[in-house]
């Protein structure tokens, strides 16, 4: 930002835009991009430093409602973009926001290898077990008896877990938070973004538009009553009987994050009759 004295202080309401968020009333995300303000204001971050990346879905539109760089970027390839983006630009603080859907089904595949890689980035998915930008259909996260009207009686598919699939393949912060919450899905964030390496934070986000009874997480979801864990066998243990309710950061890794020596940029312009000359036989 231009002009600004020693003194100054980044507040929250410095990283909302003008534009104004489309949710349903009511809706979780709400929390979430509170939360994600306000940990960006505790950190003292430049708009002009920071990166939201996203996809597509309810969740995915939040870089349009922030004042830093954004991506709105193909369904469930938020990850992707992002890990480029961060490689090029290590300066550049990156932070993906994405939803249950985006990003465990279409992109449920560039999630594991995220947590693999261990890029440098913060990845938040707002979790509501529900496609709510298409009008209700289960998504991933979804219990297999969930009855509506798209599908009755249920999926009968197992739900998949998304803090156990990433502690399996590699991610090096694992957290769990709940948008009703924001002070603590507040410190999550800030510490995800502190952390180096991958760092996945899910967030409960109720959707209660399609899924009325998720108005009851507000009284279900409780702390896991334990910090966290560097050990990956008790984590495993800990994921192994957690209830999908419990809020917390779970596991703290120290592998260091990937980062391939990024070369200076330099002109490499060249005239096109150079090019041209290059495919003559």
């Amino acid at each position: 930002m231009d002009g600004l004295t020693p003194d100054f202080k980044f507040e929250p309401k410095h990283y909302k835009s003008d534009v104004n968020p489309i949710w349903c009333p009511g809706c979780g995300h709400y929390g979430v991009q509170a939360a994600i303000n306000r940990a960006f204001a505790e950190l003292q971050l430049d708009p002009a430093k920071v990166v939201v990346v996203s996809g597509i879905g309810c969740s995915s539109r939040i870089p349009a409602y922030t004042t830093c760089y954004g991506f709105h970027g193909l369904h469930g390839r938020a990850l992707p973009l992002a890990i480029g983006l961060k490689l090029a630009r290590p300066d550049l603080t990156v932070l993906v926001a994405g939803g249950d859907g985006d990003g465990f089904s279409i992109g449920g595949n560039h999630f594991l290898h995220a947590c693999r890689r261990n890029v440098d980035l913060t990845y938040v998915v707002m979790d509501n077990e529900v496609y709510g930008m298409t009008k209700g259909q289960p998504s991933p996260t979804t219990g297999p008896d969930w009855d509506s009207e798209l599908q009755p009686g249920g999926t009968g598919i197992s739900a998949f877990r998304p803090l156990g699939v990433a502690l399996q393949s590699g991610a090096n912060f694992i957290a769990r938070g709940f948008s009703g919450d924001l002070n603590g899905l507040t410190k999550l964030i800030v510490q995800g973004i502190k952390h180096p390496g991958f760092s996945f934070i899910h967030a409960l986000s109720p959707c209660i538009t399609f899924r009325p009874e998720e108005r009851e997480w507000k009284n279900l979801t409780h702390s896991a009553g334990t910090g966290p864990t560097s050990e990956f066998n008790e984590a495993s243990r800990r994921l192994a009987e957690d209830d999908g309710l419990t809020t917390g950061l779970v596991y703290v890794g120290d592998r260091r994050p990937y980062a391939p020596p990024v070369a200076p940029l330099v002109d490499t312009r060249t005239d096109l009759s150079q090019i041209v000359a290059e495919f003559r036989i």
